[in-house]
């Protein structure tokens, strides 16, 4: 029985279900996510379930916020005026835009809200804040 140990690279089918039920990713209809254990490829609770497994074996996880995603930071939701907007950008409630930062790095950030003059713009990792259920199934240990 082969199970997988810090350094050896995984294949798994997942999929990720939030609180209220929603999917909110998966390895459905794909082929299966390849990491390599410790590599921190993944969030290490996803990690450590993987652990242990038997390839043919299936395990569900609990990951709360904190050791996810972590926490949504209200810091990270700005409101701006439109013209600090990159060139020819026209927002819209959604939309995904990159915005260069003063020391030259970029972050992600999605548009939440836009009326004439302003728009707002969460920086959080989408799934921070929540609760995570993923059911994995280890399929095969690479190396």
């Amino acid at each position: 029985m082969v199970q997988p140990r810090q350094g050896d690279t995984v294949r798994v089918h997942y999929v990720g279900v939030l609180d209220d039920g929603t999917v909110f990713d998966s390895t459905q209809g794909k082929g299966p996510l390849q990491f390599a254990v410790g590599g921190r490829e993944v969030i290490p609770a996803f990690e450590r379930a993987v652990i242990g497994l038997a390839v043919g074996e299936s395990t569900v996880v609990r990951v709360p916020a904190a050791e996810g995603y972590g926490p949504r930071q209200p810091g990270k939701v700005v409101t701006m005026g439109r013209d600090s907007l990159p060139g020819g950008v026209d927002p819209s409630v959604g939309q995904r835009i990159l915005i260069r930062q003063a020391d030259g790095s970029s972050v992600q950030a999605v548009v939440t809200a836009v009326d004439e003059s302003t728009v707002t713009l969460d920086a959080n990792h989408p799934l921070a804040g929540q609760d995570l259920t993923y059911q994995i199934e280890l399929v095969e240990v690479v190396a």
